[in-house]
């Protein structure tokens, strides 16, 4: 019912989290989507945002995935419904909520080629010992990037992450201009071997950094 009555008006339902404060999850149109007061957390545009980046890389070379930041599973959708990725993907989220969401709102569902894994992503890649072909990094809290992915320590663990020739996918910013941390991400990125591509304002909003090994 509430997705037929969506298509006449959003209908809403509110959560608390002690992450990410106000959680929306609103049918809209037809489709459920995951928001908080300010930004759009999973399919809606952030869902297009990520699949503009995904359609620059060659997944036919990805055998295994690092998603940083799950959200209401949306980038898990579009590997796996847009580009027929089957094969093994890790995602992370510091929230409970959100990944309760995920599964019980969006039918998000672990399985032998999905893990789930509730941690700090900060903590998680100071411990992390695999490497992983394609490493999509998507941390916001509400509109925000926290200020301890901006710095390179956090960057240093991504490139021992990253398996030889892997790429890295970063959803940046949501700001008009490029900070100062941001910048040096990026030639931090130039400077050790990766050729580094940055789209702004994708879908009229976010940057997109996407760097791959040579």
């Amino acid at each position: 019912m509430a997705k037929l009555l969506s298509y006449l008006y959003p209908i809403t339902k509110k959560i608390q989290s002690k992450f990410s404060g106000t959680l929306e999850i609103t049918w809209y149109n037809g489709k459920k989507h995951l928001n908080t007061k300010n930004a759009n957390y999973s399919y809606g545009s952030l869902q297009r945002i990520l699949k503009f980046g995904l359609d620059h890389i060659d997944l036919n070379k990805v055998n295994s995935v690092l998603l940083l930041g799950l959200g209401g599973g949306s980038v898990v959708e579009t590997l796996r419904k847009d580009f027929s990725y089957s094969k093994q993907i890790t995602a992370v989220d510091i929230d409970p909520t959100v990944i309760e969401i995920a599964k019980n709102e969006f039918g998000l569902k672990e399985d032998e080629n999905l893990k789930i894994v509730c941690e700090d992503a900060l903590v998680f890649m100071q411990l992390n010992s695999t490497q992983f072909d394609l490493i999509i990094i998507d941390l916001f809290i509400d509109i925000a990037v926290p200020k301890a992915f901006l710095e390179i320590p956090f960057w240093m663990d991504i490139l021992k992450a990253s398996s030889t020739n892997g790429a890295i996918l970063f959803n940046a910013s949501l700001n008009k201009t490029k900070s100062g941390a941001l910048k040096e991400v990026i030639e931090f990125l130039k400077s050790h071997m990766y050729h580094t591509e940055v789209f702004e304002k994708v879908n009229n909003t976010n940057t997109l950094i996407l760097s791959k090994g040579l």
